[in-house]
């Protein structure tokens, strides 16, 4: 649990020095990668099916971090 807790903080200090513009547009190609992904699982097959978990949770923690700073 710890090494996870390591991880967790090392993300937060990646995102805070993100740009808005930079976070943009990782979302924009975090979300043409998870419509790549479903695109293969209809006609081929996907060899790492946990990546569209991956994907939607990086999305979203980018999609938070947006929100984080509109608030602020």
């Amino acid at each position: 649990m710890g090494a996870k807790l390591e991880t967790d903080k090392k993300s937060e200090q990646l995102l805070s020095s993100l740009k808005d513009e930079e976070i943009a547009v990782e979302i924009k190609r975090l979300r043409a990668s998870l419509m790549t992904l479903r695109n293969q699982s209809v006609s081929e097959k996907v060899e790492d099916t946990s990546m569209f978990g991956k994907t939607r949770r990086d999305i979203a923690r980018l999609l938070g971090e947006r929100t984080r700073r509109a608030q602020a």
